[in-house]
């Protein structure tokens, strides 16, 4: 059975479906604020060009962040509710992990992936792919972009310039920490890394605290 994969982290939508990373069909589309009209009928395009339904599906991969606030609900919303409505279990693994199996290409050395986060920061993780298993070198943190130089290894692979692949993450159930399962899907929320700019905004007009989103290490 096929894996529908997608990954709504950046500002590029991407959605594949597939048995394996390697066959699976993918379709992207780049612009942020195209994500919530965008992913569904991409989904049922992939279906159709599988020539599958919905319950030839064994389950769902989600990127799970760091990322852009909208665009993580959009992708996290549209698997709760076929988990919900289908019954479909639900795996999660960090966007930069997919963006770094990507670059990697095989390769065993330490690949570095970077996100914009705003204000001068970036999400930022080192990875290693060897063999069947992932080794989190870095694990997902945000950083002034001046840090990176501190936390990278001066051998690894740049994957700050590699797109999101849906892809990737059909081809991370298959390795050792290359994903999670979600044990309360409803309960569930994606790592935001940190809190969406409008909280930013009021937090700083009004000096104080508005709430707390699940967060990443600095």
């Amino acid at each position: 059975m096929s894996w529908l994969a997608i990954d709504t982290a950046t500002d590029r939508v991407s959605v594949a479906i597939g048995r394996t990373g390697d066959t699976a069909h993918e379709e992207h589309l780049d612009g942020a604020r195209r994500h919530a009209a965008a992913v569904l009928p991409i989904v049922a395009r992939l279906l159709e060009l599988g020539g599958l339904t919905l319950g030839d599906l064994r389950g769902i991969v989600v990127a799970d962040g760091p990322g852009s606030f909208t665009g993580l609900r959009v992708g996290a919303s549209i698997a709760k509710a076929l988990a919900d409505t289908r019954g479909l279990p639900v795996l999660t693994t960090p966007s930069l992990m997919g963006r770094a199996h990507a670059a990697a290409s095989g390769q065993e050395r330490p690949v570095a992936v970077t996100s914009n986060a705003l204000r001068g920061e970036v999400y930022a993780a080192v990875y290693r792919f060897v063999g069947n298993a992932v080794e989190t070198i870095l694990a997902p943190r945000v950083l002034p972009e001046g840090r990176l130089v501190e936390v990278v290894p001066a051998d690894a692979i740049d994957a700050a310039e590699t797109r999101a692949d849906a892809r990737r993450l059909i081809a991370l159930t298959r390795l050792a920490g290359g994903s999670v399962p979600v044990t309360d899907v409803r309960g569930w929320e994606p790592v935001y890394g940190r809190p969406a700019e409008a909280q930013a905004q009021w937090e700083r007009t009004h000096g104080r605290t508005l709430s707390s989103a699940p967060g990443l290490a600095r």
